[in-house]
């Protein structure tokens, strides 16, 4: 049976003519320019519509430095130095005196200093959790017994 496509001519040109249409391809690339003109002419149209409809005020002066700031909360800027100072900040709270609550008494002290008088004093117990037979007239706990230096703990 003899096929159609494989004639003479086809296999003297190189190529296979039935494949492309030339014709098509050009329609094609015509549609594509034209779908590009149009939606330039209609983001124009569009444009020219805002600009009438939605006028933008006066232009800004290129004098005036002023500007309103958002609403909170804003933005960090700079990150890291905004964590630098705030860590500068709790420091000198932990290594100084001041007042907590100036109408109730409490201040606060160095950590440092609490340390050693908790190491010193121990800390602070309540009356009724106080071990049995065990009654504690000071109101804090003794200072934990030091390891021994063999690495077994104290019995």
């Amino acid at each position: 049976m003899a096929d159609p496509d494989n004639n003479s001519e086809s296999r003297h040109r190189g190529y296979e003519d039935s494949d492309v249409s030339m014709g098509r391809l050009l329609a094609f690339a015509a549609g594509l320019v034209g779908l590009v003109v149009l939606g330039v002419l209609g983001s124009a149209v569009v444009f020219r519509f805002f600009v009438r409809h939605q006028p933008l005020g006066p232009p800004a002066s290129p004098f005036e430095n002023v500007r309103t700031l958002p609403p909170s909360p804003r933005l960090q800027l700079n990150a890291p130095l905004d964590l630098k100072g705030y860590l500068a900040e709790e420091d000198k709270i932990l290594d100084s005196y001041g007042w907590v609550d100036r109408k109730a008494g409490i201040v606060r002290i160095p950590i440092d200093r609490a340390m050693t008088l908790v190491l010193q004093k121990g800390l602070p117990i309540r009356g009724s959790s106080a071990a049995k037979g065990q009654e504690n007239t000071k109101g804090v706990a003794p200072a934990p017994a030091a390891p021994r230096v063999d690495g077994k703990g104290a019995k």
